[in-house]
């Protein structure tokens, strides 16, 4: 199955107007003929889980494929998106085409390489980490946390970026998880909680980072500037998978290895309330 999140197939559902069950302008035999060139035979019943329209359709493909040949599909998609508002004389939204080529970005294992230019800023603000003991997690993990946030300043001074990077998301996702376990609530009452087929909030140990990032925003924990550098360190870390980085060709560096430090500070000063 594909690791689309609920918050990015939310963003593509708008961009290819499924609200209705419908995907674009495709009618029935140009859905299924578009889906043919990637061996896919989408009308078949294994892809009619929850329903026959050409939206459900595809919300069952998001849900039973991979991520490489979800990116595939819905890479064209865009490009077909992006015609026919051409061919029709009508603007395209940009801002949602950027957002949604950046999630087939991701699931093709590329993610979208952050730019100078836009953390700059970012960088240059000074984020202090927050006392450990104010964050929301419980008292044993608290050496952990600290002893992995001082393991990560020796690997940045030891130009061991990679190492920063996994040791960083780590500790997000651990101080995350700890605050969701806190005021759980709080997390499944959100409406980008990750959802059972039945309807039902997904056990906290089942969620993904990028889930508990978007929940940690809605609630209030993390700001949207926070959540958005969160995700690049989200992308990142998902390199911890050597077929993954040997299929992007990404290589980390100093800048990338200080971009996700200074998001990992921002986030702790986010969610202990000093920021």
């Amino acid at each position: 199955m594909s690791s689309l999140t609920d918050i990015e197939k939310r963003y593509l559902e708008k961009l290819l107007r499924m609200q209705n069950g419908y995907v674009l302008d495709y009618s029935d035999p140009t859905y299924g003929e578009f889906f043919k060139r990637f061996g896919i035979s989408i009308h078949d019943p294994k892809y009619q889980t929850y329903g026959t329209s050409k939206g459900k359709k595809m919300r069952a493909f998001w849900e039973f494929e991979p991520d490489a040949l979800v990116a595939k599909v819905l890479s064209e998609m865009l490009d077909s998106y992006e015609a026919d508002c051409d061919l029709k004389n009508v603007p395209a939204d940009v801002a949602l085409l950027e957002k949604s080529r950046g999630i087939v970005s991701r699931l093709s294992g590329k993610p979208q390489p952050v730019k100078h230019s836009q953390t700059d800023e970012f960088l240059n603000h000074e984020f202090s980490i927050p006392n450990i003991h104010k964050l929301p997690i419980e008292p044993q993990v608290v050496p952990i946390i600290e002893s992995r946030l001082a393991e990560a300043r020796k690997a940045l001074g030891a130009c061991a970026y990679l190492s920063v990077i996994f040791l960083c998301g780590s500790v997000l996702e651990g101080v995350l998880l700890g605050a969701a376990k806190k005021e759980p609530a709080r997390f499944t009452r959100a409406a980008s909680s990750p959802k059972e087929r039945d309807g039902t909030v997904k056990h906290f140990q089942d969620w993904s980072l990028a889930q508990f990032i978007d929940v940690a925003c809605e609630v209030g924990l993390l700001k949207p500037d926070v959540k958005k550098f969160s995700h690049g360190l989200r992308d990142f870390r998902n390199y911890i998978h050597p077929y993954t980085q040997m299929v992007s060709g990404f290589t980390p560096d100093e800048h990338t290895a200080k971009v996700c430090f200074q998001v990992l500070k921002a986030a702790l000063a986010s969610v202990a309330g000093e920021r």
